[in-house]
């Protein structure tokens, strides 16, 4: 069963449909949402295990120009 993150993104001014347009290029990504308060974009993504994720995050999410923050949460359960 693949591990899910649902990663809540605050972007730079001006930078969420840059940063949207390269997540949504991840293999990794299942959805990339503009949305509306604290945060800018919500991202879903889906790894084959937990050390993927943090890999995903760190290694390649973190690398996106105009990314200010992220948080992360795991899901547990459906």
């Amino acid at each position: 069963m693949p591990t899910r993150a649902y990663i809540l993104i605050e972007t730079a001014i001006g930078k969420n449909a840059e940063v949207s347009q390269a997540l949504m290029k991840l293999p990794q990504m299942q959805s990339v949402d503009t949305v509306t308060g604290p945060y800018d974009i919500i991202a879903i993504a889906e790894t084959g295990d937990l050390p993927a994720i943090g890999n995903l995050i760190s290694n390649q999410m973190h690398r996106v120009p105009g990314i200010v923050k992220t948080v992360s949460c795991l899901a547990v359960g459906s």
